[in-house]
């Protein structure tokens, strides 16, 4: 074991950690999956109709339909992409294409996506608020208005400051609420389309105008820089580019699709072409079904009004009473406030991941990784990423379309670096995919790829035009593009000088690969106790379990579980090294001081895992652990921390291991939990009980053989009756109070 840090250059030994290198993935149903990418592209629905007609017009419908079409396409280049032995959003596709350089631009594009997601999104949410708070106070005949941009601003940042203080304390990701939210979301689409469609029926439909030159009346700062040009209106072609560009909001949250390949189901490629089908004909009802029904149900003259939430307008021109038409608006108000604040969260998550992963490969210095001393978060890269979004929110004064223009920047050049990078890769590596784009060539032996060369010139030819008419876009863009690319260049050329020599000073290790953690492998016998540890703040737990223990015969294995997250490292599998950086040498480095000084050998390990309890279950299970010695949360009480490990472990496939859970408090306060079915720990007073029933039982039954333990089947079995034959409610009021009873009982000791 290697001993207590000291001053570099002195000997010492070098202790081996055990790294796994098959992640351990709990894995999701394609329906999940495509509620996770819906959540992220269905929230466009509240804006991106009405940021495309005050742009273009009253053809805007047509925009939106042919951008959700196109995203069909672009779907495909991200099937492809993660069909390819080379994983990953675009910074891991861009960087084994064209290497570094042009992957520090993508992904600083790719910030500026993020940094604007979050701003865009909890703006949305607070126009659909104040809007129908101010509807409301209006059918009270209250003759006050809440100020639409500023409040809408106002609670945009509180969104952001909840957001920001959830990931904080370590919000764990959740397909689960994913789905749930899609629930009512398509419920909320079937009302409209249903309601909207009967409307259509008693006024009669009017379609929008067809989208040709002659229907396009641009909105001067629409044009940008063209705006003194006549090439718009002259060439149709620049007329529809400039019209598709201006809506391309609608396709954001694409990107999401990379993220979750590696926790779909198998088999992975079938159920992710499935689940890109469920995400397209959602995204082209959804979006562009509410920009149609938006152009056809709203009168012209009014619609402006309601451009800052569209759908708010939409619920308030049905046909039928206005209380009911109230009513439904304010469940339009719930649906989006769930959606564009969960997106609020993504971006926030994603930002955190992207940043997290270029650190990971050396670009920005560890520190921005470092735990929070209590959640053991990467809290430094979150607030930053929160003081930006709030900087945007307020420099932007709750301006919906502002925010707008600025925000296709970031989702265009993001689409079109991946593209480019999946189009060189179909050259550089043309055989490492299980699926391509459709639409390939075949000349002599070489393959030209028509299709993905298509998508790819399109998706380059929006964000070339969006330059020349997107100016408040274009400068803020490259602005922010370009200096995130000179701090990524500076902070990699810190990284590299002085990251070796932070590393020095700790403890080093030698680093043995395995495919799994087994018994063998980790050199442990059957019966162990597995210490996970992940934040170097809180290894009070890895000292009470030593303290206590003081014996050699059980192995003590300390795990590290290296979270995977979808917006990060998820994507793609990790490198050992990438497994075990400066941050983990810094915890194992700590732990080794800890087993010194208690003069106790450990077994140190790491994995990689999605599911942070998932990872360690299975780990026990394959180390044979007999016990998990971990400390108490700083996110819920101790018991709701061994409930939640209690449903991770039902969970697990069988056979599950029965498994004793010792949580420690800072303060060595102990509490024993068991996982699985297990005898139950029972009080001498709880015995006594049991004792004194079964004496007078036995006297009552002279001559029956009676145990004790036919006492406790018997209770059980009356127990269960009651739950089945309709008394439970009766039985959960008596066992209510008493648990009160337990509780009043010990808050008075």
């Amino acid at each position: 074991m290697a001993s207590n840090p000291i001053n570099p250059g002195s000997q010492r030994p070098v202790a081996n950690v055990l790294v796994a290198t098959t992640a351990m993935l709990s894995f999701i149903s394609l329906w999940r999956a495509a509620a996770i990418v819906l959540n992220d592209l269905g929230s466009s629905a509240f804006y991106a109709g009405a940021i495309a007609e005050q742009a273009v017009g009253k053809s805007a419908p047509w925009f939106i339909l042919g951008v959700m079409l196109f995203a069909a396409c672009v779907l495909l280049v991200y099937i492809e992409s993660c069909s390819m032995f080379v994983r990953g959003g675009v910074y891991r596709v861009v960087k084994e294409a064209m290497g570094g350089t042009l992957a520090k631009v993508s992904v600083s594009a790719l910030m500026f996506d993020y940094i604007l997601t979050g701003p865009i999104s909890g703006v949305t949410a607070g126009q659909y608020l104040v809007g129908f708070l101010n509807d409301a106070l209006r059918s009270a005949h209250l003759h006050v208005a809440l100020p639409p941009n500023g409040t809408s601003a106002v609670f945009a940042v509180l969104v952001t400051l909840y957001f920001w203080w959830e990931n904080v304390k370590g919000v764990p990701e959740s397909s689960d609420k994913a789905l749930k939210i899609m629930y009512i979301t398509t419920v909320l689409v079937v009302l409209m389309l249903i309601w909207g469609g009967y409307t259509l029926w008693v006024r009669g439909i009017h379609w929008p105008p067809a989208p040709i030159p002659s229907h396009l009346t641009f909105a001067p700062a629409a044009l940008g820089w063209l705006r003194w040009s006549r090439l718009p209106y002259a060439i149709g072609t620049i007329g529809v580019l400039i019209g598709l560009g201006h809506s391309v909001l609608a396709m954001s949250g694409e990107e999401t699709l990379a993220q979750v390949y590696r926790e779909i189901e198998h088999p992975k490629l079938k159920n992710l072409k499935k689940a890109g089908v469920i995400i397209v004909l959602y995204s082209v009802i959804f979006t562009a079904g509410v920009s149609f029904l938006a152009s056809m149900i709203i009168p012209d003259k009014i619609r402006p009004q309601f451009f800052a939430n569209l759908i708010n307008g939409l619920a308030l021109n049905f046909v039928g009473p206005y209380h009911l038409r109230l009513a439904f608006e304010a469940f339009v108000v719930f649906v989006g406030i769930l959606m564009l604040s969960g997106a609020v969260n993504t971006a926030i998550v994603g930002s955190n991941g992207v940043l997290s992963r270029v650190s990971e490969d050396g670009i920005l210095p560890e520190w921005f990784r470092h735990p929070h001393s209590r959640f053991g978060t990467s809290y430094r890269i979150l607030n930053v990423v929160a003081a930006l979004q709030i900087v945007t929110i307020i420099l932007s004064r709750g301006n919906l379309f502002l925010l707008g223009e600025a925000y296709a920047f970031g989702v265009m050049w993001s689409f079109s670096m991946k593209a480019l990078g999946v189009l060189v890769l179909r050259f550089t590596e043309p055989e490492a995919r299980e699926y391509k784009v459709p639409l390939n060539l075949k000349v002599g032996k070489t393959e030209v790829p028509i299709g993905l060369g298509l998508i790819t010139i399109t998706l380059f030819a929006l964000s070339t035009i969006n330059l020349f008419t997107k100016e408040v876009a274009t400068l803020s863009g490259v602005s922010f593009t370009f200096g995130l690319f000179l701090v990524f260049v500076i902070s990699e050329h810190y990284s590299h000088r002085h990251g070796a020599a932070a590393g020095a000073e700790l403890d080093q290790f030698n680093l043995a690969q395995e495919d799994e953690l087994t018994t063998s492998a980790a050199g442990v016998r059957p019966g162990n106790i597995l210490v996970p540890v992940s934040n170097y703040y809180a290894l009070y737990h890895l000292q009470s379990a030593l303290r206590r223990l003081k014996t050699s015969e059980q192995d003590i294995v300390v795990l590290h579980i290296r979270l995977l997250r979808r917006a990060a490292s998820g994507e793609y599998g990790l490198r050992p090294d990438q497994l075990f950086s400066t941050i983990e040498q810094l915890l194992f480095t700590k732990v080794l001081a800890i087993a010194e000084k208690e003069g106790m050998p450990v077994h140190l390990a790491v994995a990689a895992a999605n599911d942070l309890w998932d990872g360690v279950l299975r780990t026990a299970s394959n180390l044979q652990s007999s016990s998990m010695v971990v400390g108490s949360s700083s996110k819920m009480p101790i018991t709701e921390q061994a409930r939640e490990i209690g449903l991770a472990w039902e969970r697990m496939p069988e056979p599950r291991p029965r498994l004793a859970l010792d949580i420690f408090t800072p303060g060595g306060l102990e509490r024993i939990f068991y996982l699985g079915p297990h005898a139950p720990h029972l009080t001498p007073k709880e015995i006594d009980l049991l004792h004194n029933i079964w004496l007078q039982l036995s006297d009552e039954l002279k001559g029956e053989e009676l145990h004790h333990h036919d006492i406790v089947h018997f209770a059980l079995t009356e127990l269960e009756r009651e739950m089945t034959n309709g008394q439970e409610s009766e039985m959960m009021v008596r066992l209510r109070q008493h648990l009160q009873e337990i509780k009043d009982r010990r808050s008075q000791l």
